[in-house]
């Protein structure tokens, strides 16, 4: 990822009043030369919504996530799309190179925002399919309303659920990534605590009861992906190694080039024995110059899968992969092209 697709993040806590992630993008989009069009950003679910309100000490922080959502919102171009996800833990390479050190944060204020400018080739928009409780069957015409079908150029979605607690939660999730799992496809996520922006709907946060997907749509044939998924036998720092191999083999090219790492909340220290970092320290020594982020949460999405421009691993029978997971840990590249940022 060039400087033409900067990225801001936030590692240390912030004023009480306000998440770090919210004083990070204030300062850092001063210095910003190419209007993000797109944004995701992802937070830590604890300090962003306040949740330690509940313990009653005098130093509780008077957040909500509306207000930090807006307050990150203000922040931005009116006419940009923003998706913002709070989950349970963190994964960020902090600011000012691609080349350092991301961190797993398995606890604590942290988070990050993507700033996708206008990209010459490349298409991303954001979706949001929500569970209709009087409807259990899922209307398939909102994927071509969404360009997830009909749309040649697809190559990338990332999908996030939410409230995947709520009864037919994941019955819902299966009906959205069934349809969309195809070999063309590069499908990869997972499940979040909630999402607090989606500024192309009128309410931006989804009501309480609710369950749903939210997501990021790539499209571009210059668009080259590939996934990994380390499932539980992945405990060590050998087999973590071996699995990025896996990932490196796809021979994604490097420059302009995102990764992400969607794990399971009991994976990170707790997996691996004490030691932290495992599976960043991994990838960083495959890819010493692509940033890496994402997040712990409930569940993963993601299989093995390469989508490239010339190599493409297509259906060769009629099963499926499986996409949905737990206790896994699914690793992204997503390469948007050779072409500069347009400075329109």
């Amino acid at each position: 990822m060039s400087l033409a697709n900067p990225w801001v993040s936030a590692l240390e806590p912030g004023p009480a009043e306000n998440h770090a992630l919210v004083r990070a993008l204030a300062r850092e989009l001063e210095k910003v030369h190419v209007l993000p069009q797109t944004v995701l950003y992802i937070a830590d679910a604890e300090t962003f919504s306040g949740h330690e309100e509940c313990h009653e000490q005098k130093k509780a922080r008077k957040r909500n996530s509306k207000e930090t959502a807006l307050a990150l919102e203000k922040l931005l171009p009116k006419r940009c799309q923003v998706l913002g996800l709070v989950t349970p833990g963190i994964v960020v390479t902090p600011m000012g190179s691609s080349s350092n050190q991301p961190q797993e944060i398995e606890e604590g204020e942290a988070g990050f925002a993507l700033l996708f400018p206008k990209i010459d080739g490349v298409k991303i928009h954001t979706f949001h399919f929500s569970k209709d409780v009087k409807n259990r069957v899922f209307d398939e015409s909102k994927f071509a309303e969404a360009g997830l079908k009909n749309n040649p150029d697809l190559r990338v979605v990332l999908l996030f659920g939410y409230n995947s607690w709520k009864t037919g939660a994941t019955r819902f999730l299966h009906q959205i990534v069934n349809p969309l799992n195809e070999k063309s496809i590069i499908l990869a996520g997972g499940q979040v605590e909630s999402f607090t922006s989606l500024t192309s709907e009128n309410n931006h946060a989804q009501p309480g009861d609710a369950c749903g997907v939210v997501g990021l749509a790539f499209s571009g044939p210059q668009i080259q992906s590939a996934t990994v998924l380390l499932d539980q036998d992945v405990a060590d720092e050998r087999t973590a190694e071996a699995a990025m191999q896996r990932l490196k083999a796809a021979n994604i090219p490097e420059h302009n080039t995102i990764g992400f790492m969607f794990a399971c909340v009991g994976r990170g220290y707790r997996h691996y024995k004490t030691k932290r970092n495992m599976e960043a320290d991994a990838f960083r020594k495959f890819f010493p110059n692509v940033p890496l982020f994402g997040f712990f949460g409930h569940g993963e999405i993601g299989c093995d899968r390469i989508v490239t421009g010339n190599f493409v691993l297509r259906e060769c029978n009629d099963i499926k992969d499986d996409l949905l997971h737990g206790y896994t840990t699914v690793m992204t590249l997503i390469h948007l092209g050779s072409t500069k940022a347009n400075q329109a």
